[in-house]
């Protein structure tokens, strides 16, 4: 076997796995699934699908590319660089184009790594990948201050430019006490790494916030009173409508999830190895992460209500 094409779990266990390495991957994994979970629901929540699938991708992408995957150290999960692409495909194709786009990309993600096309992608221009971030993160912040003022907005544009009109116009309407927690979060997140960075800040914000709001009775949304909860059991697997004319209208998005996937998975492994003085094995890492993509779309069978309109429009 090309030892580059084989997981890096596989070589860790034909070396020996010792107690004191198991006993930091569990800190480790322990820490990472905590602070994952609630990170994942409000990701999926941003992306405009429900809270649970968040759930499920960080449950089964995490699996698989940790299984497959051609680096030691990485974590893999629902990440914010995704929001804008998932959030326009959903509302422009439904649930299914999004499970179409994305079985698509991992496919991609799978040709390039069996390809070897991993190392090509260090030729990307630092530049290029530093704006891209910084124009999604920009985008991001834009897409939360509605739910961070409690602004009352039946529908927020999906436009930049027009979000921040709509801001305005309803400026109004924020909500002092849902102003208040997203604060008292931001500043625990903040401020908590001056006390300790053994504990993340973000799980000290979940637990002591929603703590104070449960305790004070403070009258803000939650989870469960504007999504209605979100189930304590898995879905049985389903596989979306698939029609040619939807095959060809999402080949782009599909491409850009996989080359973002691709250029974010492999800069991570890149900063990784510079911290652990380990070395990651890229072409792998794509072949694991086209797996993932592949195999996450598990849904529950009331998905059918959100069927694509594409085949209908072409």
């Amino acid at each position: 076997m090309d030892r580059k094409l084989e997981p890096k779990l596989f070589s860790i266990l034909r070396k020996g796995y010792t107690l004191k390495m198991f006993q930091g991957d569990l800190l480790g994994g322990l820490t990472v699934g905590v602070v994952a979970l609630p990170l994942a629901i409000a990701l999926a929540i941003a992306s405009g699908v429900k809270p649970e699938q968040g759930l499920y991708t960080a449950i089964f992408a995490g699996f698989v590319i940790a299984v497959l995957g051609g680096t030691r150290t990485q974590i893999s999960g629902p990440t914010g660089a995704f929001i804008v692409i998932v959030y326009g495909i959903v509302q422009q194709y439904g649930y299914d184009g999004l499970v179409v786009a994305t079985l698509m990309a991992g496919i991609l993600l799978v040709i390039m790594g069996l390809a070897r096309m991993g190392a090509f992608l260090k030729f990307v221009p630092y530049p290029v990948v530093v704006g891209f971030t910084s124009g999604i993160a920009l985008i991001i912040f834009s897409s939360q201050i509605s739910d961070f003022l409690g602004l009352k907005i039946a529908k927020v544009p999906a436009d930049f430019l027009e979000k921040w009109v709509a801001y305005a116009e309803h400026a109004g309407t924020a909500d002092l006490n849902t102003l208040a927690v997203g604060l008292a979060s931001l500043f625990i997140i903040v401020l908590w790494p001056k006390v300790t960075h053994r504990v993340p800040g973000q799980l000290i914000a979940i637990i002591a916030v929603t703590f104070a709001v449960q305790y004070f009775q403070i009258p803000v949304e939650t989870i469960e009173s504007r999504f209605g909860g979100v189930p304590n059991s898995l879905p049985s697997p389903t596989f979306p409508t698939v029609t040619w004319p939807m095959i060809q209208q999402l080949f782009l998005p599909a491409l850009t999830i996989a080359i973002l996937a691709a250029l974010e998975s492999l800069l991570s492994a890149v900063v990784a190895d510079g911290m652990t003085g380990t070395r990651h094995r890229s072409n792998m890492e794509l072949v694991a992460q086209g797996a993932g993509l592949s195999l996450i779309h598990i849904s529950e069978p009331t998905r059918q209500r959100c069927v694509s309109r594409v085949a209908s429009s072409a």
